[in-house]
């Protein structure tokens, strides 16, 4: 019997997480993102946040069979808020703050950047490319694009959910 190979860890980046305006394409895209990612059996990472795409990203995953939906919270979950996920299989507080972006890039095999963001998604990429993680733009300004790809050569931009999973699955082949 051949052992079972490691999960891979995608991890979903998006900024603004309270923004509750957030256009409709944003939340559609998370949603199909995280659907395709947990259907092909990767285990989605996010900041496990419970509104936004982040939440959008989990509602996807989570429709499919077999899936692990895990979010790597920056409070310590005490009192009310262990209650405020999204929907998670595991909610890991991290009782770090902004910190807890170098425990979720860490964790990831790819990180994957949507519709850009504010600061927080910004020092996620950068740590990405810190830590030599694949580093995958999806859907972003063209301003976060060519900031990005001008700190590396390896960084890779999508327009679509099915151009990025093909672009991790590369990455993944290659890892």
């Amino acid at each position: 019997m051949s052992p079972t190979p490691p999960a891979r860890e995608i991890e979903l980046v998006w900024g603004h997480w309270l923004n509750r305006s957030i256009a409709a394409p944003a939340m559609r895209l998370a949603e199909a993102l995280g659907e395709r990612i947990s259907a092909r059996g990767w285990v989605l990472l996010t900041g496990g946040r419970p509104a936004g795409v982040m939440a959008a990203a989990s509602r996807g995953a989570l429709r499919v069979g077999g899936h692990l939906v895990v979010g790597v919270l920056p409070n310590e979950g005490n009192g009310d808020d262990r209650q405020r996920t999204a929907d998670l299989d595991l909610a890991l507080f991290a009782g770090m703050g902004k910190a807890r972006n170098v425990i979720n890039v860490l964790s990831a095999d790819v990180v994957v950047v949507c519709e850009g963001g504010g600061p927080g998604t910004a020092s996620e990429a950068a740590h990405a490319l810190n830590a030599g993680r694949p580093l995958i733009l999806l859907a972003v300004p063209v301003l976060w694009r060519d900031f990005f790809c001008s700190l590396s050569k390896g960084v890779e931009s999508a327009s679509d959910g099915r151009e990025c999973c093909r672009l991790i699955e590369a990455r993944l082949r290659k890892a």
